[in-house]
């Protein structure tokens, strides 16, 4: 297959929606597919275009097989809701040139947009129209529904009008997908989908993260000693998760030297929380970049507890993509979830975690103290053997491209003539 890729992020970056478009686009190539990207410049976490690629305009690089396709766009220092909304907008305005060119090239087979932001959908929905191929919409958070929930458009009209742009969209893909049974639902129950909503959740190479001993994990080059009581945070430093939370329940453990607060990533909150450590004086609490994917087990292998935090409001809307890693690499997690929604589900029924209360101080300090006292064996156990019976990459994307072929194949269909 011909197959087009659009999305705001991809490789190099090393977190978040990047990382699963980029692996994806490297895995389709390998089976033989030719695959083009149009993205933007790398940026994510950090909310900062990568030193390789700053000052650049629009060029074209292959990374692993892949024809990646650049464009220059507005990244704002600080992240606010008018700001972020000018920095997509950026992106759509920037790939038109791009757009152009392909929509009087030889047509692709499929195109596969990746959101957020949701309304990079309009390009790639005009453009199947025009040239009656499949297009295959998968939504790794639901942004429209995420910015109503946390009161980050409080305005009815506008938020009318991106749920109006949101149905637009998904009433033309032939496919839409998204990451966990609970924002399938949540999809479904717009009532504007052609086909049943596909879950693609994502994935984890469980042959590269897996479990290690702690002798080979990051602590000495973290500056930790062997007994001492870790609890890591990696990943994007945001507004969703609460994170401020964790330099709360930090004051706490002040006297007792051995536990340690470990906070790995980088993104718009990451200025807020070291403020905090700054002004509380503590000592038991430490900052370090994003680790490249090689060190990743070596780096959960450093924590003896990993938090996946998230806001109520976000429940369902988003799933934390971190979690994947945690599981492969046989770690015990600490999850904030709400009783009912999807993550809440998946960690209690297969027992490989903690759950505690989202947005609680308090709830948060009870589950460390109960993970510090407690085997957590048993949990480690669990996880390792869910990540390599369901989040297994290869199983994943083998079943993905079943998917799309049949998708592309349907669609051929259709446009043949009846003679």
């Amino acid at each position: 297959m011909r197959i087009l890729l659009y999305d705001i992020n991809y490789a190099p970056e090393l977190t978040g929606v990047g990382k699963y478009t980029g692996e994806m686009g490297a895995w389709l190539v390998r089976q033989g597919h030719s695959v083009q990207v149009i993205t933007a410049m790398p940026y994510y976490p950090e909310w900062e275009v990568h030193a390789a690629y700053k000052g650049k305009g629009w060029f074209t690089e292959t990374l692993e097989g892949v024809t990646v396709h650049r464009c220059p766009f507005y990244v704002p220092k600080k992240v606010t809701t008018v700001k972020r909304i000018l920095h997509e907008l950026s992106f759509v305005l920037s790939s038109l040139p791009y757009w152009i060119g392909i929509l009087f090239g030889k047509p692709f087979d499929v195109v596969i947009c990746v959101s957020p932001p949701f309304q990079i959908g309009l390009l790639p929905a005009l453009y199947s129209l025009v040239k009656r191929i499949p297009l295959w919409y998968h939504l790794q958070d639901l942004q429209v529904d995420m910015a109503k929930e946390l009161g980050m458009i409080k305005n009815q009209s506008f938020l009318n009008l991106l749920f109006s742009i949101e149905k637009f969209i998904l009433k033309r893909c032939a496919v839409v997908s998204t990451i966990s049974e609970g924002m399938v639902q949540k999809v479904a129950d717009k009532n504007v989908l052609q086909n049943p909503c596909y879950l693609f959740p994502n994935w984890v190479d469980e042959q590269l993260v897996r479990p290690l001993p702690q002798e080979q994990s990051l602590r000495t080059e973290l500056g930790l000693d062997q007994q001492d009581k870790v609890i890591l945070y990696s990943g994007s430093l945001g507004e969703k998760q609460g994170l401020e939370l964790i330099i709360e329940v930090a004051k706490s453990f002040q006297t007792q030297s051995e536990v340690k607060f470990v906070i790995c990533g980088s993104g718009g909150g990451k200025t807020r929380l070291e403020n905090l450590v700054h002004d509380y004086k503590l000592s038991n609490v430490s900052f370090h970049p994003l680790q490249p994917y090689n060190k990743l087990s070596a780096l959960l292998a450093t924590a003896d507890i990993h938090l996946v935090l998230q806001k109520k409001s976000a429940s369902d809307l988003v799933l934390p993509s971190k979690l994947t890693s945690i599981l492969a690499a046989g770690g015990c997690a600490l999850v904030s979830a709400v009783p009912g929604t999807t993550l809440y589900k998946v960690i209690d029924e297969n027992q490989m975690g903690i759950l505690i209360e989202p947005e609680s101080t308090q709830a948060l300090l009870d589950g460390i103290l109960l993970a510090l006292h407690k085997d957590l064996s048993v949990y480690r156990q669990n996880a390792r053997t869910y990540a390599r019976q369901y989040l297994s990459k290869e199983t994943i994307l083998q079943q993905f491209e079943v998917e799309l072929l049949k998708a592309c194949g349907e669609t051929k269909q259709r446009a043949e003539p009846v003679l």
